[in-house]
């Protein structure tokens, strides 16, 4: 990758750089490009969310739990990518909603199912245009362009999960 071997080519030294330190600067960075991207996008599902009574979270959750529902909270944990700690607090203020209930697995009584209710499940009608309404406000980027870029962003979370996954191990 080019990028990589940018930075493996040589260590460059302040003065070389012109004191400069150009890797530095916001413009360069794609990590706070990414930042940006993820700040914005949740601004914009700030109000159809709000509207449902949910934060951009839960509506994830929510998701894992259309496609699938009654699952574990680890299996929950490992479709949505959210953080274990984050995941109790957000099945907590679910279930206080009424959005969800916490039952026991008939096949082993040990474990802990996550069960969408009525009114969860009534929810997924009025959240079904939310995605189409959010892709509309993608003005200056086609389809095409939509599916390249999640194709990257799955590239950029591959490697770098990958890589601290690695890096715990050792």
């Amino acid at each position: 990758m080019q990028i990589k071997m940018f930075f493996e080519l040589k260590v460059l030294t302040r003065w070389e750089l012109g004191m400069s330190f150009e890797q530095l600067k916001l413009k360069n960075q794609l990590c706070h490009r990414l930042y940006m991207a993820s700040n914005s996008i949740a601004r914009a599902y700030r109000e159809p969310l709000a509207a449902l009574n949910l934060t951009y979270p839960q509506y994830v959750v929510m998701m894992a739990l259309w496609e699938q529902d009654e699952v574990t909270i680890a299996q929950l944990i490992d479709k949505t990518a959210i953080d274990g700690g984050a995941m109790t607090q957000i099945l907590k203020k679910m279930t206080e909603k009424c959005l969800l209930a916490v039952i026991k697995d008939e096949h082993d009584k040990r474990k802990r199912l996550i069960q969408l209710t009525q009114r969860g499940q009534a929810l997924k009608n009025e959240a079904a245009d939310i995605p189409k309404n959010i892709l509309c406000k993608f003005e200056s980027v086609d389809p095409t362009q939509a599916k390249q870029l999640m194709q990257l962003l799955d590239l950029v979370i591959s490697d770098l999960t990958t890589k601290n996954d690695d890096e715990l191990a050792n």
